[in-house]
Parts: structure tokens; C-alpha cells; sequence
């Protein structure tokens, strides 16, 4: 698969971020567009990745900048779940036990496909403190290991103003669950 942008894809999408940049400067006070710009002419692969980020409904924007790293974290700020990416289970040994009544893919596979890491509890809280996202929906989180052993998975929302984290078997999917993806550029 290719996985790298046309130069008319690449344009587009940069005019999508950028726009997306000014308009919600809350979520990344002190960053400068033209320093985002360069790292991403620089790491064309991650370009590709956010564009699918977009094309799946996530709407990705910077959310925070790791000093250590000097990477800016993207994330899909959608207000809901993003809607190309709904109705999955967990995991691969998810769908391989599901029966019957399978669905297209998992959150783990998707992610993986898309260049992209499932947000982990800590960093699903702190985009809530940016907006009230999954209001109507809910978002697959990175589950930690001694969880998933077990067979369960966590996913998060926001209900009743407060952000909840829950279990579900790994297997089980819903037409309101998909997840949220960050990416490190």
C-alpha cells in the first residue's frame, strides 16, 4: 500500500491542519505553525498517516508538544468517536475468538494499519480537559496488559460532565465504540 501523499494531497491536507491549527489554539498555546510545517515536510510517512487520521473522520490536531523528544502529538479531536473507525473490537485475538458475527477489523489492527497508537488512559483524560469529546460515543483505549490477559479491554467517555473509563470483553463491539489515535511527529 502506498503510503506516501501526492504533492496535491499533501497541500490539501496541510491547508486542513493548519486551518485546524488557528482555529483551536487552546489545545497547543505557545506553538508555532511554521515549526509543525517543517517537521511534517520532513516526515512524509507520518503526513500519510495523519491524512488517513482525517479521510477516518478524526479530525487530528496538535495537542501537546514533548519537549524531551522534540515531537508535536497529534491526536483526533473529533467531537465524537471517529466515524471511519467504529464497530471493532480490541484486538486481533479478539476477532480471531469472535464465532460468529465478526467484525470488519479491531482497534489494535486499524491503528496499526494506520500509523497510529490508541490513546492510553492518562492521555484519553487529558484530551477531555481540552473539550467534551464522546459525548454520544465512546473510544477503545490502550489496555494494560494485566486487563487484557484476563479477556477485557478499556474504553472511555464522557457522561453527566465527567470523563468514565470502563471494561468490555476485548471481542465485544458496538456501533458507538471506536477509537482515538495519537501520532508522534
Amino acid at each position: 500500500m502506498k503510503k506516501n501523499l501526492s504533492p496535491s494531497e499533501s497541500e490539501e491536507l496541510l491547508k486542513i491542519l493548519k486551518d485546524r491549527f488557528e482555529k483551536n489554539t487552546n489545545r497547543h498555546q505557545g506553538l508555532e505553525w511554521n515549526k509543525v510545517l517543517a517537521k511534517l515536510e520532513a516526515n512524509p510517512e507520518k503526513l500519510w498517516s495523519l491524512n488517513e487520521m482525517e479521510i477516518s473522520g478524526g479530525e487530528p490536531d496538535i495537542i501537546d508538544f514533548d519537549t524531551k523528544t522534540g515531537e508535536y502529538i497529534f491526536c483526533d479531536c473529533s467531537a465524537e468517536s471517529p466515524k471511519g473507525r467504529r464497530s471493532l473490537c480490541y484486538d486481533h485475538e479478539a476477532l480471531e475468538k469472535r464465532k460468529e458475527y465478526k467484525p470488519a477489523d479491531s482497534a489494535i489492527n486499524m491503528a496499526l494499519a494506520l500509523g497510529i497508537e490508541l490513546l492510553n488512559e492518562e492521555q484519553y483524560r487529558a484530551l477531555q480537559k481540552l473539550g467534551n469529546f464522546d459525548t454520544k460515543t465512546s473510544s477503545w483505549l490502550k489496555t494494560p496488559d494485566n486487563i487484557r490477559k484476563l479477556g477485557g479491554a478499556i474504553f472511555g467517555d464522557y457522561r453527566y460532565a465527567t470523563v468514565f473509563i470502563y471494561h468490555n470483553g476485548a471481542e465485544s463491539y458496538y456501533s458507538a465504540r471506536g477509537f482515538r489515535g495519537i501520532l508522534r511527529v
